[in-house]
């Protein structure tokens, strides 16, 4: 029964919801972004029911999980190596490397596909993309020569790497792009792509950034914060996930080991913070699951100290007595810590239903 993440249908739907209008006031279509999640099917329900406009994943073995008739979207390069898994199973897929680009077309005329490709710049984040101020136009000239490949738009990425924030003065970078590439080959670039949930910072101050039409959205829709500032946005649940985990062992031990001090379980030489003899609670989950330092005790009076491989270790600061074993902490969660609890089969994953 624990540890276990408690996921809100209807806070999750409520924060879709928001933000396909926030994006759809801004003439923008939405991307839902569910590998935070790994399309685990009851939110995957909730999209369908919405009616997103695609539904996007770095992981085609999650995108296998779910038939839909909303286009799905490999955000992550496609690998030379799963071209064939890539345009049997998604729609468009993000690409930056000619070379497999000749891959996917070869893999689609086998099997008689067109496939959509969103073709991904580098704008200055330096993650994906061609550079921007490399040649571009033997490429694109290339993508239009290909019977199978369909050139469905442009894009980029912004934040993720480099940090780089979305502003004006940035994008028109990828702007300048696509009014040069629709002139000089006489084509209409259909989705421009800008970015993901950073890219929120800017229609909150209803900046519309002409001629993107499209965004991708995991965390803004998982956490309800964009992650240009990491501000919270106003109106969305930040409590989406939560996780519950019970506590194993409570007993009052020093706060510094006694002994020589070695490596610990992964290899490093910890340190202790000497806070004489304090109320220990030991968590029944550990590094295998989470890293305990993206965990966020919903009570203020518990402190997370370390942690094991199995096992986190959280000192009570004050009101020692309200706490006994089998008691369970509530912890609300970043981005990575929902990354690794999702993925973890030892988190039992428990949906409710009602906000």
């Amino acid at each position: 029964m624990f540890p276990r993440i408690v996921i809100n249908k209807e806070k999750y739907r409520h924060n879709v919801n928001t933000i396909q209008s926030l994006a759809s006031q801004h003439g923008l279509s939405t991307m839902a972004v569910t590998k935070s999640f790994c399309a685990s099917k009851p939110l995957i329900d909730v999209l369908k029911e919405e009616r997103v406009d695609y539904i996007a994943d770095s992981r085609i073995k999650n995108l296998n999980k779910f038939s839909t008739n909303i286009p799905k979207v490999l955000l992550r390069l496609v690998s030379l190596y799963d071209v064939d898994k890539a345009v049997n199973s998604v729609d468009i897929s993000l690409n930056s490397e000619i070379k497999v680009i000749r891959a996917l077309n070869e893999a689609a005329k086998k099997y008689k596909r067109q496939h959509g490709i969103i073709l991904m710049l580098d704008i200055g984040d330096l993650r994906e993309g061609v550079y921007y101020k490399q040649e571009l136009y033997d490429i694109i000239s290339e993508i239009l020569s290909m019977d199978n490949i369909v050139l469905k738009g442009l894009g980029t990425n912004l934040t993720c790497y480099g940090g780089i924030i979305p502003r004006e003065k940035t994008l028109k970078k990828l702007i300048d792009i696509v009014y040069a590439v629709e002139k000089d080959f006489s084509i209409n670039i259909e989705l421009v792509s800008g970015g993901n949930s950073s890219h929120l910072h800017l229609l909150n101050k209803d900046i519309h950034i002409d001629r993107i039409n499209n965004l991708r959205i995991g965390e803004a829709m998982v956490m309800g914060r964009e992650t240009a500032f990491g501000e919270q946005i106003e109106g969305l649940y930040d409590d989406v996930f939560t996780l519950e985990v019970d506590i194993i062992e409570y007993r009052k031990k020093p706060s510094i080991p006694d002994g020589d001090v070695g490596m610990d379980a992964f290899g490093k030489k910890p340190h202790f913070e000497d806070l004489g003899v304090i109320n220990r609670a030991i968590l029944a989950v550990g590094q295998q699951d989470v890293d305990f330092r993206e965990l966020k005790p919903m009570d203020n009076n518990i402190r997370l100290m370390g942690s094991s491989s199995d096992h986190i270790i959280a000192a009570i600061m004050q009101y020692p007595e309200q706490y006994k074993v089998g008691d369970v902490l509530k912890f609300k969660l970043t981005y990575g810590s929902l990354l690794a609890l999702m993925t973890s089969e030892y988190v039992e994953k428990y949906y409710v239903e009602t906000i």
